[in-house]
């Protein structure tokens, strides 16, 4: 029953294959998938995950906030903001038009953090040998808290007014009360503390390194002991990562944690995660030397000294019960700043390609803008829905928003059509504008499509000019034929709710023939076969001798193009069966046509070609050779894509295979004696034969011979020659014979193409007195 089944479902697969072979030269490129648009260019476009393109938040650079890194942007009570990193350590204020004025510096490496108090004071913590200073109006500056260790990784000031010191490399966490009396709050087992935050209930939420932590940290109940902490840890979650780089909360209370690298769990793996874990600073002279820092920061400094080492990124939301999941993960991309934008989306820094993500609650997240630095390592939102940025290698500081872009551009990856090929219908699908969204203010179409070709992969000046615009949705675009294409659209009047689902572009290539790459001739007396569905195998199964197969046919998969022809081909089987001759065959079609095959022979010393069989749709033959002369003759395969294509353009191809021979005559065996043979060395005298013969074929060379004694086994006899390989071989052995009396001797002799020719002879065996 099971084997009834699967050859039901076997002929279901043929009977597909075949429906679907019907190949039209018509295709389409088709772009429809995140991973496709962002192989493209955008100019106030967002590219969503979920495969969309749609009009961005208006994306500004502020200011050049000539440093190599910033690490950290915080607006003051008035929504001025300001912007912290190195090297040396220093803070910016970015006035109304975005014009940067320092209000801090030292002989520090970074300024790592920073935050304002609730009277809009300015406090700064610096790394390494991590210090936390207080900045007056004027600009001065003094240290209120040094905790004696190497880094000051965040500052995070609770509604009281005490600020918590996020330190490494002992993972300690230190709070500073307004009166400036501080103390040990906290003491992990991590290496670092890296981040800060406060949730719903003002808890205190830390992200560690190296173990991935998040953390949420209660004060005790009971006065803590001298040297003691002062609050209590529990692990809220332990993502898979290595390090929490950024903490934000929801307004509903939900923690959003971004994370990057993959833990170590052996003490060799640890020592190199302790290797890599290296930053970089560079000292007053320019020199350039090595400081321990975590992972995040090693990746962002590095690469401003030309590495680029690879780690990868996750974000994690805790929600306000408790149960934690995973948002949105990559292999490529880190995520170093976290905020919430106007929206409710949650916002994503990354690096290192410095694009801004925006996630929502069921993980759909889009590539808003890319900020033209490597990272973007801090996030900031003002009363007004206003978002600020800063960056790393190198520092910037840019706004999104809250505004939308008035016009978006995008420019879609050249096309590679492998052929080339006449144009036909732009096609697209754009959803309707969501209501409420603000009316167009002119009859200018809210989408708008351009299109040119080219015969180089990078588009460029020797480029047709573009062509259009094209506002409805199935328009032949005017591009001449060539190999390559590229679509531009253009998004107007900033509305939310404009966008693109897809673009598809039909186009026809130029029939090109068929190729056959090779032919394989097959030994004789092998007969191929396709696959017997329901029959048992035949015995003597053997391999089938594979032709070549250098050519590619069809499209690449890759270029996302659309075609009905399905083709399943299964592999012939091969048997023995004497007086057969096969040929196996490949082939492809750039055009991914349907190929039928014809199969003609010729003699050696013959002009014309005789048909042998027409009309095949499989890419091998086999014949019975009995109806032929024997002697050497040539195969010649006529490839032919007429089923994909009409009269006037079919095109045909062929190519001869090497030469081979016909043998179906049987060698004859020649001058056959057999004489008695005595020999008496030892005591009683043995008695034995002496046989002879010749084989000879007309053909072909003698393969080998053998002899049988009175229906007895058959033994090899080996040619005088001692190498069997011409059409006339002598042979000459001797052997005892056990009994007196008449024995009859057998001989058969093979050809090369198991052809047999057989004789026998008597001895009479009689004792001598």
């Amino acid at each position: 029953m099971k084997r009834a089944r699967k050859i039901v479902c076997l002929a279901a697969i043929f009977a597909l294959a075949a429906l679907a072979a019907h190949a039209e030269h018509t295709r389409r490129w088709k772009q429809s998938t995140y991973e496709e648009f962002l192989k493209g260019t955008t100019h106030g476009v967002a590219v969503r995950s979920d495969g969309r393109l749609e009009l961005a938040l208006k994306f500004t650079q502020l200011a050049d906030a000539d440093a190599s890194y910033l690490w950290s942007v915080k607006l003051d009570a008035k929504g001025t903001p300001y912007a912290s990193g190195g090297s040396p350590a220093r803070v910016i204020r970015l006035d109304s038009g975005g014009k940067p004025a320092t209000v801090f510096q030292s002989t520090d490496l970074s300024a790592q953090a920073i935050a304002f108090d609730s009277k809009g004071t300015l406090f700064v913590g610096t790394s390494p040998d991590g210090k936390v200073y207080k900045v007056g109006a004027n600009g001065e500056h003094s240290v209120i808290f040094e905790p004696k260790t190497k880094y000051i990784w965040d500052l995070a000031f609770a509604p009281d007014g005490t600020l918590y010191v996020a330190t490494g490399d002992k993972g300690q966490i230190f709070s500073v009360a307004p009166d400036g009396k501080s103390e040990l709050f906290y003491s992990s087992d991590e290496a670092h503390i890296r981040v800060l935050a406060f949730d719903g209930k003002g808890n205190l939420i830390a992200g560690t390194e190296p173990s991935g932590r998040i953390l949420r940290l209660t004060k005790k109940s009971a006065k803590p002991a001298a040297n003691e902490a002062a609050a209590d840890g529990f692990v809220l979650y332990e993502t898979p990562k290595r390090e929490i780089t950024a903490l934000t909360v929801g307004a509903d209370g939900t923690i959003y944690a971004g994370a990057i690298g993959e833990r170590q769990h052996t003490a060799a793996s640890s020592s190199a995660a302790a290797a890599a874990s290296q930053g970089l600073s560079i000292t007053n002279s320019g020199n350039v030397t090595v400081v321990g820092t975590t992972p995040a920061m090693a990746q962002a400094t590095a690469q401003a000294f030309g590495f680029t080492p690879q780690v990868s990124g996750g974000i994690y939301k805790i929600s306000a019960a408790g149960a934690p999941e995973e948002l949105w993960s990559s292999r490529e991309d880190v995520v170093y700043a976290l905020g919430i934008g106007p929206d409710g989306r949650l916002l994503a820094g990354t690096g290192n390609n410095g694009a801004l993500l925006a996630i929502d609650g069921r993980g759909v997240f889009a590539q808003l803008a890319k900020a033209g630095s490597s990272q973007i390592t801090g996030i900031a939102r003002n009363a007004s829905g206003k978002i600020f940025l800063c960056t790393a290698n190198p520092g910037k500081v840019v706004t999104l928003g809250p505004e939308y872009e008035p016009e978006g551009t995008y420019e879609s990856r050249s096309f590679d059509a492998q052929l080339f090929s006449q144009w036909g219908r732009l096609d697209w699908w754009s959803p309707p504008v969501a209501s409420g969204a603000k009316a167009s203010a002119s009859d200018q179409p809210r989408l708008e499509f351009y299109v040119r070709s080219g015969n180089t992969e990078d588009p460029g000046k020797e480029w047709s000019r573009w062509f259009g615009p094209y506002s409805k949705p199935g328009t032949p675009v005017e591009a001449p034929p060539a190999r390559f294409l590229q679509w531009k659209a253009v998004i107007h009047d900033g509305r939310p709710g404009d966008g693109i689902d897809w673009v598809s572009v039909a186009y026809l290539p130029k029939n090109v023939a068929p190729i056959l790459d090779g032919i394989a001739v097959q030994e004789p007396g092998i007969r191929a076969q396709g696959m017997q569905l329901g029959v048992p195998s035949q015995p003597q199964q053997v391999n089938l001798k594979m032709p070549p197969t250098p050519g590619v046919g069809g499209l690449i998969q890759s270029q996302n193009v659309t075609t009905t022809n399905i083709k399943f081909d299964p592999p012939p089987q091969g048997s023995l069966q004497k007086g057969y001759q096969s040929v196996l065959w490949s082939a492809h079609d750039d055009n991914d046509d349907d190929l039928h095959y014809a199969v003609f022979y010729r003699g050696e010393g013959e002009k014309e070609w005789k048909l042998l069989k027409d009309n095949l749709d499989q890419r091998f033959y086999s014949f019975d050779t009995t109806s032929l002369a024997d002697g050497a003759y040539y195969l010649k395969i006529v490839a032919n894509d007429a089923a994909s294509n009409d009269a006037a353009h079919a095109l045909t191809t062929e190519k001869e295979s090497e030469r081979f021979e016909v043998d179906n005559t049987p060698p004859v065996i020649e001058k056959l004696t057999a004489t008695s043979v005595k020999t008496c060395g030892g005591s009683p005298c043995a008695y034995g034969a002496l046989l002879e013969f010749t084989g000879r074929d007309s053909a072909t060379a003698i393969e080998k011979a053998e002899y049988s004694v009175d229906g007895g086994d058959w033994k090899l006899v080996m040619p005088e020659s001692v190498i069997s390989d011409a059409p006339s071989e002598h042979y000459n052995t001797s052997f005892p014979l056990g009994a007196f009396g008449e024995h009859t001797i057998a001989v058969r002799v093979y050809d090369r193409f198991q052809n047999i020719g057989s004789a026998k002879t008597t001895i009479q065996i009689a004792p001598t007195k």
